[in-house]
């Protein structure tokens, strides 16, 4: 099997599980909020971080993965950023109508493309942006539904826009620029985001939920599904820095709304969710969005694949071929060692 193939199969399977961990976890989490009556989400959601970097720790112990230290700026700088986003998510969640957090979600695509664009000089085809377009419209109109503006709920959600886009471009800078991998940088920034998270919030849960998450009532069934949900975190946190790693930040905001339709569809089947034609059409138009985008990122990374063989080719030919290394003036017959015969020097006579 060949490099591309083996990184194309490392792709799939990493989209693979994190759609399918995202999605587990949104079940238990909905079951754990909903039924259980547990809403403390940033609260959990540091648990889940600290049961993560626990989890890495062993398998670093257990030689799975080699630990790989560098820039600690950046990585303290990511990962209380990282936490700083998943807070403000839940305020502006908190703050905002449900429709107009879908709002804030649906715009972090168009964001990061923005960032991208001006800052990394990324250039995304009219193609790739038609695709997007009609994936946004789709879960559009598959979720968002009563939209109610209030200034603080809106201030919080262009906080979260704007931190979640850089949070996840950074994650996929990082990775190539210190050559880390997906596990090597989650370990190593886990600490920061789960301290960040730890401290504050407990605050923030008091503050959305008007309840103390040291004075709730932990039933078996409550530990037993925080239990659970941690340990399926694991998987969705390294399954996301794997996902941005390999493709790009723009592409895993692809794939969220794919657990979004998927979240939908299995709270219907499940959960006897309310289901209507809103619904269904938005979903539809979602999916065929996904399915261009797919396509056509497949297609133009084939056509960059082809012309970088076609220029390797080009130069190895080039190499190869004597006649045209001797137009260049290099290599070839005429640099091979040829012994001369004695040539008559009239000078050195002349001056003998």
């Amino acid at each position: 099997m060949g490099e591309g193939e083996r990184f194309q199969l490392g792709t799939v399977g990493a989209l693979t599980l994190s759609v399918v961990s995202s999605v587990s976890i949104v079940i238990c989490n909905k079951a754990l909020m909903s039924a259980l009556g547990f809403h403390f989400a940033t609260t959990l959601t540091s648990w889940h971080l600290l049961v993560t970097f626990c989890s890495l720790h062993v398998a670093l112990k257990m030689k799975f993965f080699e630990h790989k230290p560098f820039d600690q700026r950046a990585v303290m700088g990511f990962g209380i950023l990282n936490g700083i986003s998943i807070g403000l998510l839940n305020l502006s969640l908190g703050f905002n109508s449900v429709g107009f957090y879908q709002m804030t979600k649906l715009a972090i695509i168009p964001c990061t493309v923005v960032l991208e664009t001006l800052f990394l000089a990324k250039r995304f085809s009219r193609t790739i942006q038609l695709s997007l377009i009609v994936l946004l419209l789709g879960v559009g109109i598959a979720t968002v539904t009563d939209v109610q503006l209030n200034a603080m709920g809106s201030v919080l959600s262009l906080l979260a826009i704007v931190t979640t886009c850089i949070a996840q471009i950074m994650t996929n800078t990082i990775q190539k620029k210190f050559k880390v991998s997906s596990t090597q940088l989650l370990y190593q920034s886990c600490p920061y985001q789960a301290g960040i998270l730890l401290i504050s919030g407990p605050f923030l849960d008091g503050l959305l939920t008007d309840q103390n998450v040291f004075a709730f009532k932990y039933t078996t069934q409550v530990l037993a599904f925080i239990i659970l949900s941690c340990l399926i975190s694991v998987s969705v946190n390294f399954s996301t820095f794997l996902v941005i790693g390999k493709t790009s930040p723009v592409t895993y905001q692809v794939l969220g709304h794919l657990k979004t339709c998927l979240v939908l569809a299995f709270g219907y089947v499940l959960l006897h969710d309310p289901f209507n034609w809103r619904n269904i059409l938005g979903i539809s138009i979602a999916l065929i969005g996904m399915v261009l985008y797919s396509f056509f990122c497949t297609r133009e990374s084939q056509q960059k694949a082809n012309e970088a063989a076609a220029q390797s080719f080009q130069v190895v030919e080039g190499e190869s071929d004597p006649l045209l290394n001797a137009e260049n003036g290099k290599g070839g017959l005429t640099d091979a060692v040829v012994p001369k015969a004695p040539v008559w020097n009239s000078n050195k006579d002349l001056h003998a």
